[in-house]
């Protein structure tokens, strides 16, 4: 699978919002499964089999395409825009 093009609009490696955790459910006291951080943004926010999304939600608001994971030891990143890895 080849790079997505979106992956060039964006800053490869900003510096995370909130580096101990999703902003919102830190925000709310609540908890999350894993993490995944903007990389238009920085914003961290929680994966999809956490309980709220934040990431996705961050996505739906401000249309930011590319989420890298924020998890130790992984560097994936996934492309909301073409549903698909970056």
């Amino acid at each position: 699978m080849g790079i997505c093009e979106h992956l060039a609009t964006v800053d490869v490696d900003p510096e995370p919002r909130t580096p101990q955790g999703c902003e919102e459910c830190l925000a709310q006291g609540t908890r999350w499964v894993h993490l995944r951080k903007c990389l238009s943004c920085g914003h961290v926010g929680c994966c999809d089999s956490s309980p709220e999304k934040h990431a996705t939600a961050h996505f739906r608001q401000v249309g930011h395409p590319v989420m890298q994971s924020f998890e130790p030891g992984e560097e994936w990143r996934w492309c909301f825009v073409d549903n698909a890895l970056a």
